[in-house]
Parts: structure tokens; C-alpha cells; sequence
């Protein structure tokens, strides 16, 4: 049996404040395989993201890991101090934000972040990293890649943005990539190709997905968990889960993509 490249463990994620510790995530337990696609999916607060941003070390101040672990290729990683889990992050582990807009510095180009990426992570040279950082950005299928290797972010399209921010999360190759709401921003077209690019990019990784919208885990995900209030109610491979929910939140959830419950009926 393959060893999961992901391993979280009964993770309790909570609100430090005056009033004292407030759990937002309880008991959270999964794994992902390499290759596998785990789609967690739930409504806003249910706390989805807070799960991802505690899994990439990347949760702010106010919030703490109260309990349990999390392991990279069989490694424990939520203890680790920030300089190591620095390396890790961008290296092992890559993230795609929700709106890669804000998510980029506004005042330098796409190609010096993949070129700092790449040459913090591998060593490489300027020139060697650059000719990489243009490598990466075709891999992502963006049109005049050379060239979008010097523009600004705001100056490409959402789409193409989001092709960037791809390029940046997979730049070195990680085991591990974690995209929070990667299409929601996005019309209808743009997201079928994103998520394609995603699918496609991943058949030797491992992968995290965040989203609200069933239809979008059903269209790439090998599994679904299913988050309600923090926790994780149901779970189990995407087809199993459509077409015979276990849970009363699941069974509302489809219950907002017709597309999907006609298919399960």
C-alpha cells in the first residue's frame, strides 16, 4: 500500500482570545495518496480554509493548532519553527490562493517571484532559474509565456493570473499542492480549464482542494470529505459520496447542484 503524502491526525484548530480558546476545526483526520485528489467541500465558516492554512503553516496570529499532528511524506510539520517550515513551504509544499490578485506583490513581476522561488528552493542561478520560471509558465499553457514572465499582475487576465499563481505553487515541483477556492473568481469556461490544468499537473502529487461548490469537487476529485461546523461529516470516493450521500449537509449540498443530483439519481 502506497504511504500517504499528507497524514493529518485528530487536528484541533482554535481562536485565542480574552475570553479563552474557541475551537474552529475539531477532530480533523485524513490523508491524501500521491496522484489523489482530496476535495474538501462545505459552506462558508465550516472551516475549510482555516484546515488549509493550518496544514501549510500558515495560520495567523489568533489562531493556534490546539491538538493533533500534521505529517508531509512521513515527516511531523505543524511543530516545526517558522524558518524550517519556510523551506518547506514553496519547496514541499505549494498553495494556491483564492485570488491570486492580492495574493501577488502588485509591484513586481510574475517572473521575479517564480525566479526567487526557484532559487531559494534550488539553488540555481539567476539565469538558469529564469529560464525555469519561463518553463513553468508554459507548462501552465500562458499565452506568450516569455513575455508574461516580465509583466505585473494586474496586467493579465484573472485566468491568466491564476495560471501564474499555479506556476508559482508547482514551480518546484512539490509533493503536496494545496489550492484554497482556485476557480471561484472565474466564469464558468475559464474554470473548466483551470481545473483541467489542475488535474493535469497533479497525476504524480498529491492535492488539496478547497471549495464551496460540490460541482467543482465532482469534476476533479478522486475523493470528497465533507465539512459541516468544523468537522468533518462524511467522506469517501466522489462517486460513492454523490450517489449516496450518508449525511443530511451532503444531501443539501446536492441538493444546490442540480447537474449533479440528476446524475445521481
Amino acid at each position: 500500500m502506497t504511504a500517504p503524502v499528507l497524514s493529518v491526525e485528530d487536528l484541533t484548530v482554535e481562536a485565542v482570545d480574552r475570553a479563552g480558546p474557541r475551537p474552529l476545526v475539531q477532530g480533523l483526520t485524513l490523508e491524501i495518496a500521491p496522484g489523489e485528489i482530496l476535495g474538501v467541500v462545505g459552506e462558508s465558516g465550516s472551516g475549510k480554509t482555516v484546515s488549509a492554512f493550518a496544514i501549510a503553516g500558515l495560520l495567523p496570529p489568533a489562531l493556534r493548532i490546539g491538538a493533533g499532528a500534521v505529517r508531509l511524506e512521513g515527516a511531523r510539520i505543524d511543530d516545526l519553527p517558522e524558518p524550517r517550515m519556510r523551506r518547506i513551504r514553496g519547496g514541499r509544499i505549494g498553495v494556491v490562493f483564492q485570488d491570486p490578485l492580492s495574493s501577488f506583490n502588485p509591484v513586481r513581476t510574475i517572473g521575479s517571484l517564480l525566479v526567487e522561488s526557484i532559487r531559494r528552493h534550488q539553488g540555481l542561478s539567476a539565469k538558469a532559474a529564469r529560464d525555469l520560471a519561463v518553463e513553468r509558465l508554459r507548462e501552465m499553457r500562458l499565452p506568450g509565456s516569455d513575455g508574461s514572465v516580465d509583466a505585473y499582475p494586474h496586467a493579465l487576465s484573472g485566468g491568466q493570473r491564476q495560471r501564474a499563481m499555479i506556476a508559482l505553487a508547482l514551480a518546484n515541483r512539490p509533493a503536496l499542492l494545496i489550492a484554497d477556492e482556485p476557480t471561484t473568481a472565474l466564469d464558468p469556461t475559464i474554470q473548466l480549464q483551470i481545473l483541467a490544468l489542475l488535474k493535469r499537473e497533479v497525476q504524480d502529487r498529491a492535492c488539496l482542494l478547497i471549495t464551496h461548490d460540490l460541482t467543482v469537487a465532482a469534476a476533479v476529485c478522486d475523493r470528497i470529505a465533507v465539512m459541516y461546523r468544523g468537522r468533518v461529516v462524511e467522506t469517501g470516493p466522489t462517486a460513492a459520496l454523490l450517489g449516496d450521500p450518508q449525511h443530511d449537509f451532503t444531501r443539501r449540498l446536492l441538493e444546490t447542484a442540480p447537474s449533479l443530483r440528476k446524475g445521481a439519481a
